[in-house]
Parts: C-alpha cells; structure tokens; sequence
C-alpha cells in the first residue's frame, strides 16, 4: 500500500518539565507520597530525560493530576475524538481528498475506553461515509501504531481502489495519576498527548513510500513488564526498568529480518534510556527523528513513531528506504518498511 499523506495534531498547551514539576508542588499532588517518590520526579523532571517540553489536551494541569477515575474517562471521552479528527482533516486536506471518500477508518488508541470505539466519534466528527467500514485496534498500546498498518495494508491487498485512512490517537493525560510506584511516577514524567493520521491507497500513483515487510515479535513471558492494569477503575501503567534491554533485544531482532539497510532508522519514542538502548545495539543507526519528536513532545505512545517518520519526511525529503519500529505491551514489537 501507498502513502498518500501523513499529518499530526497536539494540543496547543504545551507545558516544560520544570513548569509541571512546579505544578505538582503547588497543587499538592505530591503531598501524599513518600520522600524517596517526590525525589524520584524532581529528578527525572529537571534531570537530563531528553524532553524539553509535552502538550496536553487541559490546560490546567493541577486538575488533570487529580482527576478521579470517572474524570479520567471523560477527559480522554472528551479529547480523543477531536485531536484524531484534528490529525485526520489535515491528512486528508495534504491528499486533497474529502473525508466523505474514505472507504475504511482504521483507529488505535491504548488510554482510554469507548464504545463505541474512537471511529465512530471521528467518522461522525468529520462527516465520514455511513458506509464505511470502521475498525478500532485496541491493546496493543506503545507499539499499535504499524500494527495498525499491517490492518490496512490486509484492506487494501483485498480492496485495491480502495482509499484506507488510519489514526493513532493517545491521551497519556487520561491515565494520570500518584502514587509511590517508580513505574506510575516515570510514566507520569514522560507521556504527552497527540495524534497522527494518514491516507493509504492500494496502487501507486508515482514517487510515493510503499509500506511493506512488517514483522512482529511477541514475548508474553515479559507481560508484566510492561502493561496497562486496572488500579480502582484508572489505568495504571506497569513500567520495569528492564524495559529499555527489553526493547533494544527486540529492535536489534526485527533488524536483523530487514530486507536492505535503510536510509534512517525511526522508531517510537519511549524515553532517552530506551533511544540510547536502540543505538547501542544498533550502533550503525542514530535515532535522530525519534529523538526530536522526544524533545519536543515526550512520549505519545502509539502515535510517536509516525510523529517521528513525519519530522523525517521534512527534514530529510531525499530519503528512499525507512525502516519503522514500535513497541510496547505484551512485551511485544513491531517494524515495516517504507521505500520508494
């Protein structure tokens, strides 16, 4: 399948890591946590984490740090669908194409709940086809965003006149909470809010990126990991420090299944430990994309790797063979291909 336009949206609030870390003091968010949890976030969030700046969908963060679980799920009700609707119509304005000729909306999205899912919301939002075929990918959290791909590369190999749009959404906010778990704390210091979105054809209509070759590597006996679970009705992500080795094992293995060496290497942000990790163990590779997109927003999840392959397009337009990599929950990782 083709790559017809690719396009991101993020909230206009944008917040340093300093300014949140004094919003946590002045909120008295932190008041009820142990002395060695409140030194764990001073340090990660003045400390060298290779985030400069995260945006998030309210702009009063001392609200969002409180929020209760009920809260949580109508802050993500109320801002998923219009920051995936946002990154859609700009995508589809960049293909010059209405969304009423979208003929399948593919979504994933790992902070929040609904149904029905995201894509209806969108396909509402936008004024998308009642006909349609409508999917939502659901779990697979970091990493979904090339599993997404690989979803509607299967729609396009069937319908190849098709036109498939695909949206990675993810409101970290909404699963924003304290406690003294060094995993609820880190994750709290790295995760922004955004979306990226694109349009996919079956045939080329020349000079456009390819996307093929996708490969997966699933490692469920390190599940626990790295996971959302359900803390009172919250999501609460389960993060271990091995996570960094984790990833960096799997990236190097999916690399090795490349069908040629690539022009750059774009993977999904994770965090400074994680990009560092990946370089070490593919040390012919500089993360360089991924680390911008890190700096500028902090880790978005599922949407981050084509946030990344968007910065790349910009900054790099010569480039011909991409090699994409996601991973996440599971523990599982991802990667793809996209040549022209």
């Amino acid at each position: 399948m083709y790559l017809q336009s690719l396009s991101t949206a993020f909230p206009p609030h944008s917040f340093t890591q300093a300014e949140c870390l004094q919003i946590l003091h002045d909120s008295g968010a932190m008041d009820g946590l142990r002395g060695r949890s409140r030194e764990l976030l001073q340090k990660v969030l003045t400390g060298d984490s290779g985030i400069e700046t995260r945006r998030f969908c309210d702009p009063d963060l001392r609200k969002t740090f409180g929020f209760d679980a009920g809260a949580l799920h109508r802050h993500f009700e109320e801002h998923a669908p219009r920051l995936a609707s946002e990154a859609l119509l700009k995508a589809c304005d960049l293909a010059s194409l209405k969304p009423s000729g979208i003929d399948a909306l593919l979504v994933c999205t790992c902070t929040g709940y609904l149904c029905p899912g995201l894509s209806s919301y969108i396909s509402e939002n936008l004024g998308i086809r009642p006909n349609a075929f409508l999917q939502d990918l659901l779990g697979l959290g970091c990493g979904a965003a090339l599993p997404l791909l690989e979803s509607a590369r299967g729609l396009l190999a069937a319908n190849p006149q098709a036109i498939v749009a695909t949206v990675a959404v993810e409101i970290s906010s909404a699963a924003f909470y304290l406690n003294d778990e060094p995993g609820v704390l880190i994750s709290l210091c790295l995760f922004g809010d955004g979306a990226a979105a694109a349009i996919w054809r079956g045939e080329n209509q020349g000079g456009l990126f390819r996307f093929q070759n996708f490969r997966t590597i699933h490692k469920p006996e390190h599940r626990e990991k790295i996971r959302f679970v359900n803390a009172g009705g919250r999501l609460k992500n389960q993060l271990h420090r091995a996570v960094p080795a984790l990833a960096a094992e799997a990236v190097a293995e999916l690399f090795e299944m490349r069908s040629s060496t690539p022009d750059q290497l774009i993977a999904h942000t994770g965090g400074r430990d994680v990009i560092e990790a990946i370089e070490c163990a593919i040390p012919s590779q500089k993360l360089c994309a991924t680390r911008e997109v890190l700096r500028q927003y902090g880790n978005i999840s599922s949407p981050s790797v084509l946030a990344a392959l968007e910065h790349s397009l910009a900054s790099s337009p010569g480039s011909e063979n991409l090699w994409l990599t996601a991973f996440g929950a599971g523990f599982a990782a991802h990667c793809g291909e996209l040549t022209r």
